[in-house]
């Protein structure tokens, strides 16, 4: 089943998320080396491909695991977490029905 993992940034925490990306990437690296990836990434602050020192709100990722408790775990390990980038996650089933 596919999960929905949604990444709320802290305030000011865009030099740390800077400073994490490559370990972030790396995490996400098994779920696109199992085809388990169905999309990820961040959301701008500003309507922009690069928001610079805007920021972002948060990330979004969606992903095929066994179960919801898998995809719950999955996240609270996220080096975004650890480090605090993430102020709150939330993961929820997601069905993709379009197109």
């Amino acid at each position: 089943m596919l999960y929905m993992i949604l990444g709320e940034d802290a305030p000011d925490s865009l030099p740390v998320r800077r400073a994490t990306r490559a370990a972030h990437l790396a995490y996400l690296q098994p779920l696109i080396d199992g085809k388990r990836l169905f999309a990820a990434g961040p959301r701008p602050r500003v309507d922009a491909p690069d928001p610079g020192d805007a920021g972002f709100h948060g990330s979004l990722i969606i992903a095929e695991f066994p179960s919801l408790a898998d995809a719950q775990a999955w996240a609270a390990d996220d080096p975004y977490v650890h480090a605090g980038v993430f102020s709150r996650t939330t993961v929820q089933p997601y069905l993709k029905v379009l197109p």
